[in-house]
């Protein structure tokens, strides 16, 4: 049986991006700048792809990655709607950290900030979720994808997937920028970066 070719896209940038806070599972709307990214990586995709009919779509349940695959499918040519959604691609959750900056947050809490940076893929906010626990999840979900998919997720779970992908040490993925301009193309031997 053949490995499924996916095309993973990170939801296009929100004003919280722009600001470096930590956006986990609050739903922040696109900017314009996001739906432009949005529309430049459907157009991106519409040449990559042979039959966009024949590819399973797969959202995170959140705001900005339902809008993100609205406007990748209309460029497409497919109806907006039509998609599946998935929780366990949801963003890693900051917990009680969510919508701050870490600078704020080195203010509020400077020794969780400090653990945070010891070891950021085994560190867990308050109320929140570690990367390895983010791993777990993404791992339970991964087998579910069969055949060909689109799939739009987030910077943390894009992060887990380059380490279940690629093989990439925990310590490597944390320095790893997560494009929102830009497609992650797993072909079912290796993952890049198109």
């Amino acid at each position: 049986m053949s490995r499924p070719t996916i095309y993973f896209l990170r939801h296009g940038q929100t004003d919280w991006n722009a600001e470096l806070r930590l956006q986990g599972q609050k739903d922040i709307p696109l900017n314009e700048t996001g739906r432009g990214q949005a529309r430049q990586n459907g157009r991106a995709l519409a040449q990559l792809l042979d039959d966009p009919q024949r590819f399973r779509y797969i959202a995170s349940p959140l705001g900005r990655t339902r809008e993100t695959m609205n406007l990748v499918r209309l460029e497409l040519g497919l109806p907006s709607h039509g998609y599946e959604t998935d929780d366990r691609i949801k963003e890693i959750s900051f917990g009680h950290w969510e919508g701050y900056t870490v600078d704020e947050m080195r203010e509020i809490d400077a020794e969780g900030v400090a653990r945070r940076e010891a070891d950021k893929f085994v560190f867990q906010p308050p109320q929140g979720e570690s990367y390895a626990q983010l791993l777990t999840r993404v791992k339970s979900w991964l087998p579910y994808v069969t055949e060909d998919a689109v799939v739009v997720c987030h910077g943390g779970v894009l992060r887990v997937l380059e380490m279940i992908l690629n093989d990439t040490p925990a310590a490597d993925i944390m320095q790893v920028f997560m494009h929102q301009d830009k497609i992650y193309q797993w072909d079912g031997a290796a993952a890049r970066w198109l």
